[in-house]
């Protein structure tokens, strides 16, 4: 039997049960604050499907995701998951509460929390660096302090921002993830809320489904930044990893950079090929919430264009609302492309080359 994994989920949700389990990792002086106002980002639009699937609390009760045994049992187990990658939830906005130095403190005792309560529940769970982008200095350091976990492989921010993100502002992070040898993703949710801009360039919508709509509208902007402002001719080892925004879009994005470099690459002189070359190389993207035409061919046509073999990651998004099934999510996908999404990728980008040993007989293990 092959020691390989078969597949890796690039975006799992991990929950604080309860906002007292973070306190033993947090500084003393912050608990108040903690108590009170939780991550304090506020904003938000109203979904009346909520955000977790009502099937996901655990067996005891509580918040969806916050148990890594009935993680293990409900999802890990079901589908033959061999990693997950742990994205968190509740807390992945913390860069955008007004207070750095606090978004700063709970970032870092939510990855000692991490560490202590899933990193060491089952060798599947593979943690993400959360980091507080409004402070890069105070990100690095976290990044060099927890790159030394060896089952934290990702640094991890949320997509929404003051700033784009291929502004020098952010540099740091990026120097600090590129000498640990790992990527950095950004995951949405928070675009319009806290300090950070409206979610379009006109405001704000008024819908949930109007706001869920245009996501990828930030991702588009991000990536644009990154790739015109020279990120990965500064740091050429760096990934970029962008979770839950869709894929279709990319070609577009794709094509109108390729053009208008070819007429105005003066603005731009430190890049030495075409924006598309650099997206290709560094940027990675994961299936969920995965476009859905009336005609499944044109989703293959969309993966012809953009190159995706090494680009595309798979991911269910669970335990939340709209969790992408993987027996069922990428069968619109050609054959010969499918195990690339759902593991191979995933393995090269993460270093995730052989499965986890589970222990024989253990509940909640993988085997």
């Amino acid at each position: 039997m092959s020691s390989k994994p078969n597949m890796i989920d690039a975006d799992v949700h991990n929950a604080i049960a309860k906002p007292a389990d973070l306190l033993p990792f947090l500084p003393r002086a912050w608990h108040e604050y903690w108590l009170s106002a939780g991550p304090g980002y506020a904003g938000g639009w109203y979904s009346p499907l909520g955000v977790m699937r009502k099937d996901a609390v655990p067996d005891g009760g509580g918040i969806p995701g916050s148990d890594p045994q009935h993680m293990l049992k409900h999802h890990f187990n079901k589908y033959g998951i061999d990693y997950g990658i742990l994205t968190g939830s509740g807390v992945l906005g913390i860069s955008l509460n007004p207070n750095p130095d606090y978004g700063s403190v709970v970032a870092s005792a939510y990855n000692d929390w991490l560490a202590e309560t899933w990193l060491k529940a089952s060798p599947v769970f593979k943690g993400s660096i959360l980091i507080n982008h409004a402070d890069p200095q105070a990100a690095a350091k976290e990044i060099d302090r927890m790159a030394k976990h060896p089952d934290m492989v990702q640094v991890i921010m949320c997509s929404g921002a003051r700033m784009l993100y291929g502004q020098r502002f952010y540099h740091p992070i990026y120097e600090a993830a590129e000498r640990n040898g790992l990527p950095v993703a950004i995951h949405p949710g928070t675009e319009g809320r806290g300090i950070a801009g409206a979610p379009t360039p006109s405001g704000y919508p008024t819908t949930y489904l109007e706001w869920h709509n245009i996501l990828p509208t930030n991702y588009m902007a991000h990536i644009n930044s990154l790739v015109c402002e020279g990120v990965f001719e500064k740091f050429p080892k760096l990934k970029f990893v962008a979770i839950e925004g869709g894929i279709a879009w990319l070609p577009h994005l794709m094509w109108r950079m390729d053009k208008n470099y070819k007429g105005l690459r003066d603005l731009v002189p430190w890049l030495k090929r075409l924006p598309s070359d650099y997206i290709r190389e560094h940027i990675r993207l994961t299936t969920q919430p995965i476009e859905e035409p009336a005609h499944p061919a044109h989703l293959n046509q969309i993966f012809e264009m953009i190159g995706a073999d090494d680009m595309v990651l798979f991911s269910s998004d669970y335990p939340h609302w709209d969790f992408d099934n993987p027996r069922i999510a990428l069968q619109p996908i050609r054959k010969e492309l499918r195990q690339r999404i759902l593991a191979d990728n995933a393995i090269s980008l993460y270093g995730l080359h052989t499965k986890p040993q589970a222990a024989a007989g253990k509940e909640g293990q993988v085997r």
